[in-house]
């Protein structure tokens, strides 16, 4: 886990990929439907770091066996805050398999949505190129 969030506050998306499994399920806080598969995933988590500003973790929590883990976060998009957790859970192999993110207030997730929405159409090319 500690790589995964050393990848992250260094905006690596390369070594962020390289964490996570083939068959990762994302499971997003502003759309109904998870994502699931590293390609689509990888390219949400780049359009996550086109949004947010001034991101930063705050707290880890982790499960006694090491396989679950909890980062809470804060950041803005377009000037609103938003305070949420990214819920990770590793397979046997060490990868990420599952990635779930809550994030509140309602300002900040409609923010987040709106901005996200925007970025979609790129994400879904990206994670077009990734599987050719």
């Amino acid at each position: 886990m500690k790589s995964f969030r050393s990848a992250v506050e260094a905006r690596d998306a390369d070594a962020i990929e390289a964490l996570l499994s083939d068959n990762v399920v994302f499971t997003s806080p502003v759309a109904f439907k998870p994502y699931p598969g590293k390609a689509i995933t990888a390219s949400i988590l780049r359009g996550v770091m086109r949004v947010f500003e001034d991101f930063r973790y705050v707290r880890e929590i982790e499960s006694a066996d090491g396989r679950d883990h909890a980062l809470v976060f804060e950041a803005t998009v377009d000037g609103k805050l938003v305070n949420g957790c990214d819920f990770l859970h590793f397979d046997d192999d060490g990868l990420i398999d599952e990635f779930t993110v809550m994030v509140r207030p309602l300002s900040g997730a409609t923010a987040l949505a709106a901005a996200m929405g925007e970025q979609f159409p790129r994400i879904r090319e990206e994670a077009m190129n990734e599987l050719k």
